[in-house]
């Protein structure tokens, strides 16, 4: 038998800690990681969505909506980084006014 590789992303350590989601098509979620596979399908408990600016697409609003127990699909994960220590930091590829 061959031995199984490591995984490629090892959530363990996240697991009952409050994390931050960013999907595919723009939605972006809170919640504390309850559960996760090796497909990256995530469980996440006490979720809460932010909702986006009508005006602007690309723009999250402060305001939020519970979604509570939610089971998140794998394949339209694209970042997992801890609630705790994020920091989200202005665009340097897009232009600025007045340059």
């Amino acid at each position: 038998m061959a031995s199984r590789a490591p995984p490629v992303l090892d959530l363990t350590r996240f697991l009952d800690k409050e994390v931050r989601v960013k999907f595919t098509g723009g939605r972006e979620v809170t919640g504390v990681l309850k559960g996760f596979d090796k497909l990256l399908n995530l469980v996440l408990d006490d979720t809460k969505e932010y909702l986006k600016d009508p005006e602007d697409p690309y723009k999250l609003l402060d305001d939020t909506r519970a979604l509570g127990l939610t089971v998140c699909r794998g394949t339209t994960v694209m970042l997992i980084c801890p609630a705790e220590g994020f920091e989200e930091i202005a665009n340097p590829f897009l232009e600025q006014d007045g340059e």
